[in-house]
């Protein structure tokens, strides 16, 4: 941590030297991104690095550790910055690993990410389902049943996402317990078994997020459709009620750029720029369908982000004069 705050300091300190002398904002300095082991955020993290690179930054390979380890090493300096900090699912994170205090967060990188419960529309559209209170009925539990205990079974949120939080909640509050399972593992294999499933006629409950390739697949209004909850009830206390009036449990999230703060303080330039950044969420739903169809090498990620980088580039030369600017 020291070492961080030794040479961001003297980075900041000698900025105007270096950028007079021709040098980049980042010259000389290592920077460091963790990332969840989920391969459809890597390209979020990629862009910001290649932004970084043209700064002048020394970018360090991507480190993938768990969310809240991730939010661990960025407080102690160990990472520079995490740029899937998913606001506000993850605040009980951000705030048990220092906050405000420990970290810097400015902007919203990706925002409308909407996430919560859906089912196949057949299913619904036959039995009128439209909330989740509806699965309190025996005869409507018992359709979504996979191993025959009369519970619906959910495909849900992988453990330490922070998702599975606000699930695990809602099953109490909703009075849900004692009818619906809540089927946990690695998110990528059970949705993909769930998938499979409803191509071969089944009935289907899960849950999902955007920006994913899950919805490219399972397409809400024309296979599958958004369950309805009786009433705002989740971890962070926030009213989850859409402006359309239609409440699905869940906060529409940003994903936000998370660094840390002594290192923010010391790199005006790198700080602007995660605060200037921003991919549309639609953007990101393409890339990680590309990934769904078998792209997912770090080299494939990586060609996918220089090809909306060429295909926005007046976007991208945007962010980085911005953040020159801010080191002068």
């Amino acid at each position: 941590m020291k070492k961080v705050i030794a040479l961001t300091s003297l980075a900041a300190l000698f900025s105007g030297a270096a950028l007079a002398d021709g040098h980049l904002p980042g010259h000389g300095i290592s920077v460091t991104a963790v990332q969840s082991p989920i391969a459809e955020e890597t390209f979020q993290t990629v862009v910001v690095n290649k932004a970084l690179e043209k700064l002048g930054y020394d970018v360090q390979p991507i480190k993938e550790v768990d969310y809240s380890a991730g939010y661990t090493s960025v407080a102690n300096g160990d990472a520079q910055y995490l740029a899937v900090n998913w606001f506000p699912l993850h605040n009980s994170m951000y705030a048990n690993a220092g906050g405000d205090d420990k970290f810097y967060r400015g902007g919203f990188y990706i925002e409308g990410a909407a996430q919560g419960y859906l089912i196949d529309k057949k299913t619904a559209d036959k039995h009128g389902i439209t909330n989740i209170n509806d699965f309190k009925k025996p005869e409507i539990a018992a359709l979504f049943d996979t191993n025959g205990d009369g519970k619906a079974d959910l495909t849900g949120c992988q453990a330490g996402w922070g998702c599975e939080g606000v699930i695990e909640h809602q099953l109490d509050a909703f009075g849900l317990r004692d009818k619906i399972t809540h089927n946990q593992g690695q998110y990528a294999a059970i949705i993909s078994d769930t998938i499979a499933r409803f191509n071969e006629g089944e009935s289907v409950f899960y849950y999902t997020w955007t920006p994913y390739w899950v919805s490219g697949k399972l397409v809400p209004g024309r296979d599958v459709v958004w369950l309805e909850v009786p009433y705002s009830s989740n971890p962070n206390n926030t009213d989850t009620v859409l402006p359309n009036g239609k409440n699905y449990g869940f906060d529409i999230n940003s994903e936000r750029i998370v660094a840390n703060k002594a290192f923010a303080e010391a790199n005006p330039a790198a700080a602007k720029l995660f605060e200037v950044m921003k991919l549309p969420i639609n953007a990101v739903s393409a890339q990680n369908m590309l990934i769904s169809n078998g792209e997912d090498s770090q080299r494939e990620i990586a060609i996918h982000a220089d090809n909306w980088i060429s295909a926005n580039q007046a976007t991208f030369d945007g962010w980085i004069s911005t953040a020159k600017k801010a080191a002068k």
